[in-house]
């Protein structure tokens, strides 16, 4: 029965790919970071990526992108995307490594969330806000601070997912397994979940960008009679350029005493996921 599942998910995920690269490049108007993201989320979690990248990313018609995606949860969806990309890029790249070093779990997980934090701040994170900041550096500065709440939440999830999905299926850590990436795929779905609100509440107070069209990507349509809804005007939030001239929302900052308190909380929830978990499976080192 397991395996019947497996196919039909495989076969679902392989679809949906397909249909996300497709539209992505044929009819995408976001960067390239987003798009890469969301071929990579729909990658790792199938159907349910497609659909959330029909319903908050996917441009309905020509110049409809930015009116069809403002509403928060939408900005909110779109920004956890990078977050995701990034992070389960980063876990599942650590946890094809670790499992030929036969380590203790407790040690895996340090390793995966080691490389998930690294992918997701200095490539996906970085990288999007790049053209915003002007350089590199100054764009990991100003993102780390998401990124890290948003890595633990979605760390909160993943993490017992693979813990316990791993001690209910013996072999599903051998990478060349179709359990271990039904495993993952799983596990990744499970981090979208727990790490959404963070990611509305970011969007929310303006600490974190969501979904931008490129400046010029998303015109009008008269001969099939749209005009178009997209320019600085849609919002009524202060809105500044960045270096192409495009239109983008002023970035929100909180106090560095904050700052710290909701990243040692968003420390203190992984933790307590990980000792609950541990109740149920060891976690050892």
């Amino acid at each position: 029965m397991l395996e019947g599942a497996m196919l039909v998910w495989f076969l679902l995920t392989g679809a949906s790919v397909l249909f996300v690269v497709w539209d992505s490049v044929s009819n995408g108007v976001t960067s390239w970071v987003q798009r890469a993201a969301w071929i990579l989320v729909t990658l790792y979690t199938g159907p349910v990526g497609l659909f959330f990248y029909l319903m908050a990313c996917r441009r309905p018609f020509p110049g409809g992108h930015d009116q069809f995606t403002k509403a928060t949860w939408k900005q909110g969806v779109n920004s956890e995307m990078h977050c995701v990309a990034g992070d389960a890029t980063g876990i599942i790249v650590a946890a094809v490594l670790v499992y030929s070093m036969a380590l203790p779990n407790g040690w895996d997980i340090v390793v995966e969330y080691s490389f998930g934090f690294i992918s997701g701040l200095f490539i996906f994170q970085a990288l999007m806000m790049l053209p915003m900041f002007g350089s590199y550096a100054q764009a990991v500065r100003k993102t780390v601070f998401a990124e890290t709440v948003s890595m633990n939440m979605v760390m909160t999830g993943m993490i017992p997912t693979m813990v316990l999905l791993s001690a209910a299926w013996p072999g599903s850590e051998n990478p060349l397994t179709p359990a271990f990436w039904f495993r993952m795929s799983l596990a990744t779905v499970v981090g979208a979940v727990i790490a959404f609100p963070m990611n509305w509440w970011l969007v929310a107070n303006h600490l974190k960008h969501g979904c931008m069209s490129l400046p010029g990507a998303d015109g009008p349509a008269p001969a099939l009679g749209h005009e178009s809804p997209e320019g600085p005007d849609h919002s009524d939030k202060p809105m500044g350029d960045d270096m192409s001239g495009h239109k983008m929302m002023e970035m929100n900052t909180l106090s560095t005493p904050r700052m710290l308190g909701w990243v040692m909380g968003t420390y203190a929830i992984l933790i307590a996921a990980l000792w609950l978990t541990s109740r149920f499976v060891p976690i050892e080192f």
